[in-house]
């Protein structure tokens, strides 16, 4: 029988026998140039906040759909200049309020906010609302799950969950077992290695920190942490465990959006700044959604921009679902052009990332090449495929080795590739390989055993 391609990606350290003048940094996202994709233009979207987008594509109806947070009560920033946002603090309206809203896009560049005729705000039902009193919800499509009227599932603030057989029309929100307040974006995916449900939330935890001359809203004595929760039916859920802490009061963990890519789980990270009051998104990944490990720490997978108001200078929240292409990787995210707790206007908008591209090693020492040898994989004569980016002038030297690590073929790369074939399918008989590369110039990120 035909073994199945597998896909191995380099950012999981199972995956790296040794490496020597190496080093794994994200990846080199391109913000998109139509950003902002779309902006509170609607009454009843006063402010965006974190926007707690979550993002589907549906590849046999070409369709984008996209459940968003606005707060539908609150003191808007709109049409304010720099200096009346500086002028005066922004605070919490008295009656401030987040819903969930649709929108969908056929070429995830270009969206329409339908009027769904669903939720009544301002005395009619002529919006694109489909919940209220909703705070922080993650949508999760459910392939698996045999009832369609609960083809979509929703978890959000409280902690509480919602149902529905299209994402328009929700049940009545249910309060499920869990202490947490879950004041983030809340999200979850299916594990069918556990064969439950895992989702992804906040916990808090009070610390000794004395922070002294430092101005903030936030009490300093509790630093933001991420939970995981799991359940069998998206309704009883496990009890929680931090699985990203906080390190320091300064820099902490926001949120944290999952899924699922080469048999891994990434996490998308946001950080925010206490000090300066800004928010990025970094990265992460688990072999098994328990235990995580950050991916080059401080150093930001999508970044904030660095011009005062624009869209993303102050805030980038990622949404929960980047969008597979065969050409990209598209990462969604909420971006703000000021400040966590200022006067903000929000956005949806895009970066996106060469394929397998979240995060590859390179030399340390650029003059000098760097060598990744695999660990130890079975073998019955596949094509290797490799995905690098090679500069003008560099390559990646593939070596493949037995058991004993003798040579069995070698192959030169000296272009950019995805899953291009270096080595071709052989009768090579070692039942385990090992690949080494040899770097210059370049960053590997994944290589790929494939038939052909």
């Amino acid at each position: 029988m035909e073994q199945a391609a597998r896909r191995y990606l380099l950012l999981n350290s199972d995956n790296i026998a040794t490496e020597t003048n190496m080093a794994l940094t994200v990846g080199q996202v391109v913000k998109h140039p139509a950003n902002p994709l779309f902006v509170e233009d609607n009454p009843w979207e006063q402010r965006f906040d974190n926007l707690y987008g979550n993002v589907i594509f549906d590849p046999n109806e070409g369709l984008y759909r996209c459940w968003y947070s606005p707060f539908i009560i609150a003191h808007s920033a709109n049409g304010l200049s720099l200096e009346e946002r500086l002028a005066v603090p922004f605070e919490a309206h008295e009656h401030q309020e987040m819903g969930v809203c649709y929108a969908e896009s056929r070429d995830g560049i270009h969206w329409e906010k339908p009027d769904l005729g669903q939720v009544e705000y301002d005395g009619n039902t002529h919006n694109n609302l489909v919940m209220r009193t909703v705070h922080g919800a993650g949508i999760l499509k459910d392939y698996n799950h045999p009832d369609s009227s609960q083809r979509y599932k929703s978890i959000f603030q409280g902690l509480k969950v919602s149902f529905s057989p299209d994402g328009i029309a929700w049940s009545n929100p249910k309060k499920i077992n869990c202490a947490l307040a879950g004041d983030t974006h809340n999200n979850a995916i299916w594990v069918s290695g556990l064969n439950k449900y895992v989702a992804f939330t906040r916990d808090w935890v009070k610390t000794d920190r004395d922070i002294k001359g430092v101005e903030s809203k936030l009490n300093h004595s509790w630093c933001r942490q991420v939970a995981r929760i799991e359940s069998s039916d998206f309704v009883n859920w496990s009890a929680s465990q931090v699985v990203i802490e906080c390190d320091c009061w300064e820099v902490q963990p926001y949120s944290m959006a999952v899924f699922e890519h080469a048999g891994i789980y990434l996490g998308l990270v946001v950080f925010h700044d206490q000090v300066a009051d800004r928010a990025w998104t970094e990265l992460a990944y688990s072999v098994d959604t328990i235990k995580w490990q950050r991916i080059d720490p401080g150093n930001a997978l999508i970044g904030c921009s660095e011009t005062a108001l624009e869209y993303d200078y102050g805030c980038v929240y990622a949404c929960v679902g980047p969008v597979f292409l065969e050409d990209e990787v598209r990462l969604y995210y909420g971006g703000s052009d000021w400040l966590h707790f200022g006067w903000r206007n929000g956005c949806l908008a895009l970066a996106t990332l060469r394929p397998d591209g979240f995060a590859g090693y390179q030399p340390v020492r650029s003059r000098d090449a760097g060598v990744l040898t695999t660990a130890p994989v079975a073998y019955q004569g596949e094509a290797i495929k490799v995905t690098a980016d090679v500069a003008i002038g560099g390559s990646v030297e593939v070596r493949l080795l037995d058991g004993g690590g003798a040579v069995l073929a070698e192959q030169k790369l000296t272009e950019t590739a995805t899953d291009t074939i270096v080595l071709p399918a052989s009768s090579v008989t070692a039942e385990v390989i090992q690949i080494e590369f040899t770097v210059r110039s370049a960053q590997i990120f994944s290589f790929l055993l494939a038939s052909s």
